[in-house]
């Protein structure tokens, strides 16, 4: 039954970004914004800095496991009541962490936070992205861009700042507020929408395994702060926690009604944008933090909040260059452009230990642009090979799968620089080289798979992409050149691998919610 309520804005496409930009800006930029600002909070609730990084680490949790519960929760219930009911929550939540004079407040108003922001995500951006006619949609790319890693480029400014003034509490009741605004445009943009797929089954083992292996993950990396790293508090949750995450992708494979289309996805352009992603998020997470506790010892909040400045600009300028080639064939060449950024910034920081500080100004930079460049097109990279239906759940699988690499992968660097070497400064280099070389190698292996997929490179035909029976382009098979198959040069034409692949999509559609409407 459907509510007879429409929002004043409902028809406006200005109100839609402003709801995704008010959804997606205030967590994802609390979370790059907290490592200044765990000393204060830590004295102010009583809190231990062990305890302090556990809670990070399960809101980060909450967040990877919200991806998947979200796609979930849209097959049975409406989408649209469903969006007002996380944006509520995260008004609780923020309010219970802005206010909190007990640990326990803190902590629960946190983990509410990181689990309804990823809810948020998949409940809105989709929308954002189908809904509106394809001349839109280069601007919704940049939007995108600007929300997810601007707003994290912005992080390290906006607690640098805050940390300087002395306190906390100002930034997390600005959040509340930044939430707040997210409610209102839920509600005067409200168009209501029925399920899915009502009568689809639950996929109760998909959610199992995304709840247990995120919270093991995190849990595992949390503690490395006061444990060595093969500790069996330590290692155990890690390894078991990547176990189920891999058990999960499996698993999803091999049914016959999927949640996640991760069968669907297994061809050479969708691959090659998930490798990208997690890997440019990883690698940039960790040179940050590395970064700033480096520096910390050193240098007074707000001066190294400044050193992050070029952060932002380059993330802004990646966005509208992201807009600029967003309907041409060069989506998947800026995506690796992105990724060689991404290892020249850390290239650059990794003297920062022993040489000046505007190493980190020139490095942030690149940074900025590097990390804009290459995960959002990465995120077009799959959901374009894909039909539009289908859109929900792709970016549901990429974040899952790019939040566990990046909150997995910082933690674990951040304790190698902490504990090689013999100083710190030797173990922050080192373990920056890492991150450059989980960089570098997510751009080569993204490369080879590319090339040996015989990926041509594509306008993305987003006409036909919207009106939702193909992709918007052509993604050959993994290895594709190897096998002989797919791609310019192979028997099977563009026409007749999309005739295929259109076969085995309405083959799909007959066995599971895999094709309900994203």
């Amino acid at each position: 039954m459907s509510l007879r309520f429409k929002g004043p804005l409902a028809d406006s496409y200005p109100a839609a970004v402003i709801l995704v930009v008010f959804a997606l800006v205030p967590y994802l930029a609390l979370t790059a914004a907290l490592t200044p600002l765990t000393p204060l909070i830590a004295k102010s609730l009583h809190l231990s800095k062990s305890s302090l990084e556990l809670t990070n680490g399960m809101a980060n949790a909450a967040y990877a496991l919200g991806t998947v519960l979200a796609v979930q929760l849209a097959v049975h219930l409406p989408g649209r009541r469903l969006l007002v009911l996380y944006a509520t929550l995260f008004v609780i939540g923020s309010v219970l962490a802005a206010s909190a004079l007990t640990p326990g407040l803190y902590i629960a108003g946190h983990v509410v936070q990181g689990l309804t922001t990823s809810l948020m995500l998949i409940a809105a951006v989709p929308p954002l992205v189908i809904g509106w006619p394809t001349s839109r949609m280069r601007w919704t790319g940049v939007t995108m861009n600007l929300c997810i890693f601007g707003a994290v480029a912005a992080g390290p400014v906006i607690g640098g700042v805050q940390a300087a003034a002395g306190g906390w509490r100002a930034l997390f009741w600005i959040i509340t507020g930044f939430g707040a605004v997210a409610l209102l445009f839920s509600l005067l943009t409200f168009e209501d929408a029925p399920p899915q797929d009502r009568g689809a089954p639950w996929d109760f083992v998909a959610l199992l395994l995304a709840a247990t292996g995120c919270a093991a993950i995190f849990f595992g990396a949390s503690e490395l702060l006061g444990h060595r790293l093969l500790d069996a508090m330590v290692l155990g949750p890690m390894v078991g926690g990547a176990v189920l995450i891999a058990a999960l992708v499996i698993y999803e494979f091999v049914i016959g009604h999927p949640l996640m289309p991760v069968r669907q996805i297994a061809t050479t352009i969708p691959v090659v944008g998930v490798i990208i992603a997690m890997t440019a998020g990883a690698a940039s997470v960790a040179v940050i933090e590395i970064v700033q506790t480096l520096l910390a010892a050193r240098t007074s909040p707000g001066h190294l909040a400044t050193l992050f400045w070029p952060q932002v600009g380059g993330a802004a300028a990646s966005a509208l260059l992201f807009g600029l080639v967003f309907r041409t064939r060069f989506v998947a060449v800026l995506a690796f452009a992105g990724m060689a950024l991404v290892a020249a910034g850390a290239a650059v920081v990794s003297g920062v230990a022993n040489g000046p500080q505007t190493l980190v100004a020139v490095g942030s930079g690149l940074l900025g642009l590097g990390v804009g460049a290459s995960v959002s097109p990465a995120l077009f990279m799959a959901g374009f090979s894909m039909r539009s239906a289908q859109i929900q759940r792709v970016f549901a699988l990429v974040e899952l799968l790019r939040g566990v690499a990046a909150f997995m992968v910082a933690p674990l660097l951040l304790h190698l620089a902490m504990t090689t070497g013999g100083s710190p400064a030797a173990g922050g280099q080192t373990a920056i080289w890492a991150a450059l070389g989980i960089a570098a190698g997510g751009g080569i292996a993204g490369l080879g798979l590319f090339v040996l997929g015989r990926a041509p490179l594509q306008r993305p035909a987003l006409e036909r992409w919207e009106a939702g029976d193909e992709p918007a382009w052509d993604s050959p098979p993994v290895l594709a050149r190897l096998r002989g198959r797919g791609g310019p040069g192979s028997q099977d034409s563009p026409a007749e691998a999309r005739a295929a692949a259109r076969s085995g999509r309405l083959s799909a559609s007959s066995s599971g919610p895999s094709s309900g409407s994203g």
